[in-house]
Protein backbone atom coordinates (compact mmCIF):
# COMPACT_ATOMS: atom_id res chain seq x y z
CA UNK A 1 0.00 0.00 0.00
CA UNK A 2 1.07 3.30 -0.93
CA UNK A 3 -0.45 6.89 0.90
CA UNK A 4 -1.04 10.01 -0.09
CA UNK A 5 -0.51 12.68 3.17
CA UNK A 6 -2.76 16.49 2.03
CA UNK A 7 -1.14 19.33 4.54
CA UNK A 8 -2.17 22.72 4.16
CA UNK A 9 0.35 25.22 5.05
CA UNK A 10 0.38 26.69 8.65
CA UNK A 11 -0.57 29.72 10.32
CA UNK A 12 0.97 33.02 8.39
CA UNK A 13 1.52 36.80 9.39
CA UNK A 14 -0.78 38.88 6.88
CA UNK A 15 1.30 40.38 4.10
CA UNK A 16 3.36 42.94 4.41
CA UNK A 17 2.72 46.72 3.00
CA UNK A 18 4.71 46.50 0.09
CA UNK A 19 5.28 42.76 0.52
CA UNK A 20 3.23 40.12 -1.89
CA UNK A 21 0.86 37.03 -0.58
CA UNK A 22 3.67 34.78 -1.89
CA UNK A 23 6.42 36.14 0.60
CA UNK A 24 4.11 35.84 3.42
CA UNK A 25 6.03 33.89 6.65
CA UNK A 26 4.94 31.84 9.60
CA UNK A 27 3.52 33.37 12.58
CA UNK A 28 4.55 31.85 16.02
CA UNK A 29 1.37 29.61 15.89
CA UNK A 30 2.64 28.64 12.90
CA UNK A 31 6.08 27.69 14.18
CA UNK A 32 4.16 25.96 16.77
CA UNK A 33 1.89 23.85 14.54
CA UNK A 34 5.18 22.84 12.65
CA UNK A 35 6.23 21.72 15.40
CA UNK A 36 3.72 19.53 16.47
CA UNK A 37 3.45 18.11 12.72
CA UNK A 38 7.01 17.29 13.00
CA UNK A 39 6.85 15.29 15.84
CA UNK A 40 3.57 12.98 14.17
CA UNK A 41 6.30 12.86 10.78
CA UNK A 42 8.89 11.85 12.74
CA UNK A 43 7.20 9.35 14.70
CA UNK A 44 7.14 5.56 13.09
CA UNK A 45 4.07 4.15 14.53
CA UNK A 46 2.09 7.53 13.58
CA UNK A 47 3.19 9.26 10.49
CA UNK A 48 6.31 7.87 9.84
CA UNK A 49 4.45 4.29 8.55
CA UNK A 50 3.46 5.90 5.35
CA UNK A 51 6.31 7.17 4.42
CA UNK A 52 9.22 7.81 2.61
CA UNK A 53 7.36 10.34 0.49
CA UNK A 54 7.69 12.00 -3.02
CA UNK A 55 6.98 15.69 -2.03
CA UNK A 56 5.23 18.53 -4.04
CA UNK A 57 5.10 22.15 -2.18
CA UNK A 58 3.72 25.32 -3.25
CA UNK A 59 6.49 27.57 -3.77
CA UNK A 60 4.87 30.26 -1.67
CA UNK A 61 7.42 31.36 1.53
CA UNK A 62 4.32 29.99 4.26
CA UNK A 63 4.36 26.47 2.48
CA UNK A 64 8.13 25.96 1.73
CA UNK A 65 8.39 26.55 5.63
CA UNK A 66 5.93 24.72 6.51
CA UNK A 67 7.54 21.76 4.69
CA UNK A 68 11.12 22.66 5.92
CA UNK A 69 9.72 22.77 9.44
CA UNK A 70 7.81 19.62 9.45
CA UNK A 71 9.21 17.44 7.23
CA UNK A 72 12.26 18.60 6.37
CA UNK A 73 15.77 16.17 6.79
CA UNK A 74 13.44 13.76 8.12
CA UNK A 75 13.29 10.04 7.13
CA UNK A 76 9.72 10.72 6.12
CA UNK A 77 10.69 12.22 2.81
CA UNK A 78 12.59 11.07 0.05
CA UNK A 79 12.75 13.66 -2.30
CA UNK A 80 10.83 16.78 -2.39
CA UNK A 81 9.76 19.61 -5.93
CA UNK A 82 8.32 23.18 -5.47
CA UNK A 83 6.50 24.43 -7.68
CA UNK A 84 4.92 27.45 -8.77
CA UNK A 85 2.10 25.20 -10.39
CA UNK A 86 0.26 24.42 -7.35
CA UNK A 87 0.60 28.02 -5.60
CA UNK A 88 -2.94 29.70 -6.14
CA UNK A 89 -1.88 33.37 -5.33
CA UNK A 90 -1.42 33.89 -8.40
CA UNK A 91 -4.32 32.18 -10.57
CA UNK A 92 -7.41 29.84 -9.25
CA UNK A 93 -5.59 26.17 -8.56
CA UNK A 94 -8.78 23.60 -8.28
CA UNK A 95 -8.53 20.23 -6.76
CA UNK A 96 -8.10 18.99 -9.73
CA UNK A 97 -5.21 21.03 -11.17
CA UNK A 98 -3.21 19.10 -7.96
CA UNK A 99 -4.22 15.98 -8.58
CA UNK A 100 -2.76 16.65 -12.41
CA UNK A 101 0.34 18.30 -11.23
CA UNK A 102 0.41 15.41 -8.02
CA UNK A 103 -0.12 12.34 -10.91
CA UNK A 104 3.05 13.78 -12.97
CA UNK A 105 5.24 13.25 -9.98
CA UNK A 106 3.68 9.60 -9.05
CA UNK A 107 6.67 7.46 -9.89
CA UNK A 108 4.56 4.78 -8.37
CA UNK A 109 7.23 3.89 -6.07
CA UNK A 110 7.23 5.64 -3.26
CA UNK A 111 4.33 7.37 -1.30
CA UNK A 112 3.17 10.79 -1.94
CA UNK A 113 3.28 14.38 0.02
CA UNK A 114 1.95 17.71 -1.09
CA UNK A 115 1.88 20.84 1.00
CA UNK A 116 0.02 23.51 -0.61
CA UNK A 117 -3.04 26.44 0.44
CA UNK A 118 -6.96 26.34 0.76
CA UNK A 119 -9.68 25.89 -0.55
CA UNK A 120 -7.31 23.78 -3.31
CA UNK A 121 -6.26 21.16 -0.11
CA UNK A 122 -9.70 21.29 0.79
CA UNK A 123 -11.47 20.52 -3.28
CA UNK A 124 -8.50 17.85 -3.19
CA UNK A 125 -9.44 16.21 0.25
CA UNK A 126 -13.27 16.16 -0.63
CA UNK A 127 -13.01 14.85 -4.24
CA UNK A 128 -10.51 11.80 -3.49
CA UNK A 129 -11.58 11.10 0.28
CA UNK A 130 -14.15 7.68 0.40
CA UNK A 131 -15.51 10.14 3.89
CA UNK A 132 -13.91 12.41 6.29
CA UNK A 133 -15.66 13.12 9.61
CA UNK A 134 -17.42 16.23 9.19
CA UNK A 135 -15.97 17.54 12.77
CA UNK A 136 -12.62 17.46 11.24
CA UNK A 137 -13.41 20.00 8.43
CA UNK A 138 -16.14 22.19 10.27
CA UNK A 139 -14.55 25.11 9.56
CA UNK A 140 -12.76 24.26 6.50
CA UNK A 141 -9.13 22.42 5.99
CA UNK A 142 -7.57 23.27 9.67
CA UNK A 143 -4.21 25.22 9.31
CA UNK A 144 -1.49 22.71 9.79
CA UNK A 145 -3.50 19.82 9.26
CA UNK A 146 -2.45 16.59 7.64
CA UNK A 147 -5.16 13.99 6.45
CA UNK A 148 -3.31 10.38 4.69
CA UNK A 149 -5.36 8.39 1.97
CA UNK A 150 -4.31 4.46 1.06
CA UNK A 151 -3.26 4.53 -2.48
CA UNK A 152 -3.30 0.89 -4.15
CA UNK A 153 0.07 -0.48 -4.40
CA UNK A 154 1.50 0.00 -8.40
CA UNK A 155 -1.56 2.10 -9.37
CA UNK A 156 -1.15 5.76 -10.29
CA UNK A 157 -3.04 8.37 -8.56
CA UNK A 158 -6.38 8.84 -10.35
CA UNK A 159 -9.74 10.80 -9.60
CA UNK A 160 -11.25 8.08 -7.36
CA UNK A 161 -11.78 7.47 -4.08
CA UNK A 162 -9.85 6.66 -1.32
CA UNK A 163 -9.78 5.51 2.61
CA UNK A 164 -9.00 8.07 4.73
CA UNK A 165 -6.57 6.32 6.99
CA UNK A 166 -4.69 8.99 9.46
CA UNK A 167 -5.28 12.37 10.41
CA UNK A 168 -3.64 15.38 12.06
CA UNK A 169 -4.72 18.55 13.69
CA UNK A 170 -2.20 20.61 15.85
CA UNK A 171 -3.94 22.35 18.91
CA UNK A 172 -3.01 25.76 19.82
CA UNK A 173 -3.60 26.74 23.77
Amino acid sequence: MRYLTIVRHAHAVPATPGGGDKERVLSEDGVLQCAQLRRWASDADELGRFGPVTAIVSSAQRTRETFERSFGDTSFVRSVDFSDLIYNGTRAVTGQDLLIDIAAIDTVVTSLLVVAHSPTVHELLAELASSVPSEMLKDGFPLGGAFVLALPEDEHIGLKEYELVASFVPALD
